[in-house]
Formats: C-alpha cells, structure tokens, sequence
C-alpha cells in the first residue's frame, strides 16, 4: 500500500523528557562512550528521546504501515546547543515528505524532528528516513 503524500506536514505528538544521568551513563556505556564532567548528552542519545512515547510507532500504524515491512533508511542531527544530565527536552516531530521508489515497491517516510529544551530554545534538528517495502508491488 503506497503511503499517501497528503500526510506530508503532519504534525505527531510531542515526547517530553527529563535527561536523567543514570540513564545518561547506560546509553552512553551501551554504544561505548563516556559521560564528561559537565554530563553532556551523547549526540544520538536525542534519538532516543521519541522512544519515551508510550506508543512511538502509533503514527506509523495510524498510517497503514506494517512494522514488519520498515527499514531504516538514514538519520541525521544538526546540533544547535548541548544537552545535559537534568534537561527537560521535548521532541516535536513531523513528517515533511513521502515519496515512492521501485515502481512503488519501496515507500520513503522523511520525518524531522525538532528537540528544545524546557526554555523552549532549539537544541537541535533530527531527520529520520524510514523505508517501506510494499510486497507484491511492480509484480
């Protein structure tokens, strides 16, 4: 099923977080880096921050878009300002382009992500490709 460009400038629900840093030091030990002194958050740590919603998929459903059939495509961040240990950041994502490649067997989901913190200053931009394979599509 082809994802309807009409979708594009949907705006999805904001994911609040306080960066605790505990949490802080496991991300930063999982993909093998250290916390510094000032306890800066590790650059793809924002990433994460959209998982903290209690349904971080729910968008994509709402879409028709089987999870089963999703690839991730590319990621990007554009750092405005650092984050630390005891930050309130918020996500505000939005899908902000759709395109289809393959003859429509490949669907691809452009959403950007904008991260500010409790002062509502802009931390930085995050840019997520998602890839949908659409079986029995160009047979």
């Amino acid at each position: 099923m082809a994802i309807d460009p009409a979708v594009i400038g949907t705006e999805l629900a904001p994911t609040t977080l306080t960066v605790d840093e505990g949490r802080l030091r496991f991300f930063a030990k999982a993909i093998g880096d250290t916390v510094d002194d000032e306890l800066r958050v590790p650059p793809t740590f924002l990433f994460s921050i959209e998982l903290e919603n209690p349904d971080p998929f729910g968008w994509a459903d709402k879409l028709g878009i089987d999870l089963r059939f999703v690839l991730h495509g590319e990621q990007a961040f554009t750092y405005h300002q650092p984050a630390h240990a005891g930050d309130v950041l918020t996500a505000t994502p939005k899908i902000t382009d759709v395109y289809s490649k393959k003859g429509g067997a490949l669907d691809f989901i452009v959403k950007e992500t904008a991260v500010t913190n409790a002062a509502g200053s802009l931390v930085a931009d995050l840019k997520t490709v998602i890839v949908v394979r659409n079986p029995g599509a160009g047979k």
